[in-house]
């Protein structure tokens, strides 16, 4: 959604080694990747996995190397950092942080990315990470296909999960060391799936960062009142004929219980008339009547 997730870095990043290696293929007179034989070789992969990347009705052939200190490395420029200070991924200016006494907890990729298959989520440590990480990168993928047969991962991990384990491992500790510029000796960060029992989602620091100009877009329009006069008498008439058409139907929803209500006292009358009629019809007659 906003460009540097796990699965949006990772699309970027195999647009890029597409078209990379389509260009040096064809100023080398190379083949790399467009054959099972010859794949390109994908530091963050697990190793000797196969994969495909498909565009433009071609097909570049994948095998994972497992290199997770490779995989860091090439994923660098994707932060998109500039040489200004005070700045994060995107060159988005970053105010300063006290890392002293700070904490900050980790949602979304950065708790699946530590828990569902490496099983550390809770503390960070940036050393322990790191170490899991490598491990996991270096592993066979078909080491990895047993575990994940034998249920040793997380019951939510399924095989995509598996297989971009090893980018996406690299990928959450250059964003948050690079991309934030948080110290590797930094302690406080806690990895979390729920608050009060309820999961949290990406998507409500998506809405935040939707919404994080809207006072200004506020004053905005308080400024440029004057230059939309026109748009104002719309509204003014939209709101009118509004206002117009909730009178009337509360208008005539009054109507028709008043003409309900009537129609049930009227109902009411006839049937204490009838009963009127029977009782009288009911009692004998006191003319003819006389002492026995």
């Amino acid at each position: 959604f906003l460009g540097f997730g796990g699965n949006a870095a990772r699309q970027r990043y195999e647009d890029r080694i597409f078209a990379n290696t389509v260009q040096k293929n064809r100023l080398l007179g190379k083949q790399t990747g467009l054959a099972p034989e010859a794949p390109y070789l994908d530091p963050c992969l697990p190793m000797d996995i196969k994969d495909e990347i498909q565009q433009n009705g071609q097909t570049l052939y994948l095998r994972g190397t497992g290199d997770f200190d490779l995989c860091r490395e090439t994923l660098q420029p994707f932060m998109n950092k500039t040489n200004e200070t005070q700045t994060s991924l995107n060159g988005v200016y970053q105010p300063p942080i006290h890392f002293q006494n700070s904490e900050f907890y980790g949602f979304s990729e950065f708790y699946y990315c530590t828990e569902d298959v490496l099983r550390m989520g809770g503390d960070y440590s940036a050393a322990k990470f790191t170490k899991a990480a490598k491990d996991y990168c270096a592993t066979k993928w078909s080491i990895l296909r047993e575990r994940f047969d034998r249920g040793l991962y997380a019951s939510h991990a399924d095989l995509h999960r598996l297989k971009y384990q090893c980018f996406k491992s690299a990928w959450m500790f250059e964003v948050f060391h690079r991309g934030f510029s948080f110290p590797v000796s930094y302690k406080n960060l806690k990895t979390a799936l729920q608050v009060y029992d309820k999961e949290v989602q990406w998507t409500l620091g998506a809405i935040l960062y939707r919404t994080r100009f809207l006072p200004l877009r506020d004053i905005q329009q308080e400024g440029f009142r004057a230059s939309h006069a026109h748009w104002r008498g719309v509204s003014f008439v939209y709101n009118h004929y509004l206002f117009s058409g909730c009178f009337l139907v509360v208008l005539l929803s009054i109507l028709l219980y008043l003409l309900r209500l009537r129609r049930f006292h009227q109902r009411a009358l006839r049937s204490s008339s009838a009963a009127v009629l029977w009782l009288e019809e009911g009692l004998p007659s006191q003319k003819g009547a006389g002492p026995l």
